[in-house]
C-alpha cells in the first residue's frame, strides 16, 4: 500500500500505480493492495459497458467475481475525474483501468485531450482518499500499425508518466509477480 507521507513532498502521497502487460496479474495485485489497506474500497471501473459483446461481458463478470462483495463499485467509464471527486476520507479508490479511460477519449483532438489529462491529474492530486490505479503497459514490442494504436500508446504512456510524478508507490506486475519499481529503480532524466 502507498505510504502516508513522502520525502519528496508530493501533492498526493498516497497514490499507488500498478502497471504491467495484459493478463500479468496487475488487477489481482491492485485488489490485494486495496484489501490490505483496511479502508472501505470503492472500485472505479473505467471500461465501457458493451452489452452486445459477449467476450467483454465474460471479462467483466470475471472481474466482478474476483472482487469482495462488500466493495462498492462505480461504473465511471470516461468520467474518472468525477468519480474521484466523489471519494471521501476513510475510503480507498481502486481505479481499473487507466487504459480504458484513455481509450474512451482516444478521438479527442490534442488540445482537448490535454485538458482531460490536466483535469485527471487535478482530480488525483486533490482526492481526499488514497488511490490504487491500474495501468496497462503498451509498446513493449512492435510499433502499432495504425494511427489509433500509436495515439493510444503515446497518450497512455504520457498520462502514466504524469501520474508517476505524483505517486508514492509503483508496482510492475508481470508473469504473476509484483516488482516494487520505486525501490528498484531510478527516475529517467527529462528529455530535451
Amino acid at each position: 500500500m502507498a505510504v502516508e507521507s513522502s520525502p519528496k513532498g508530493l501533492p498526493h502521497p498516497r497514490l499507488t500505480l500498478v502497471s504491467g502487460p495484459s493478463r500479468g496479474g496487475k488487477s489481482r495485485w491492485a485488489e490485494h493492495l486495496a484489501s490490505e489497506s483496511g479502508l472501505e474500497v470503492v472500485y472505479l471501473a473505467t471500461g465501457p459497458s458493451r452489452p452486445d459483446d459477449a467476450s467483454w461481458q465474460e471479462r467483466l463478470q470475471r472481474h466482478r467475481q474476483q472482487r469482495p462483495a462488500h466493495w462498492r463499485c462505480h461504473e465511471v467509464g470516461g468520467e474518472l475525474a468525477g468519480g474521484l471527486a466523489g471519494l471521501e476520507p476513510g475510503q480507498l479508490g481502486l481505479v481499473d483501468s487507466l487504459g480504458t479511460w484513455v481509450a474512451a477519449h482516444l478521438n479527442l483532438e490534442p488540445q482537448l485531450w490535454s485538458l482531460h489529462c490536466d483535469a485527471l491529474v487535478r482530480a488525483v492530486t486533490s482526492c481526499p482518499a488514497p488511490l490504487v490505479v491500474v495501468c496497462e503497459e503498451t509498446g513493449w514490442g512492435v510499433v502499432p500499425a495504425t494511427a489509433a494504436g500509436s495515439r493510444f500508446r503515446d497518450r497512455l504512456a504520457g498520462v502514466q508518466q504524469q501520474l508517476q510524478g505524483h505517486s508514492a508507490a509503483a508496482w510492475l506486475v508481470l508473469q504473476g509477480r509484483a516488482i516494487d519499481l520505486l525501490a528498484l529503480s531510478q527516475p529517467v532524466p527529462p528529455g530535451p
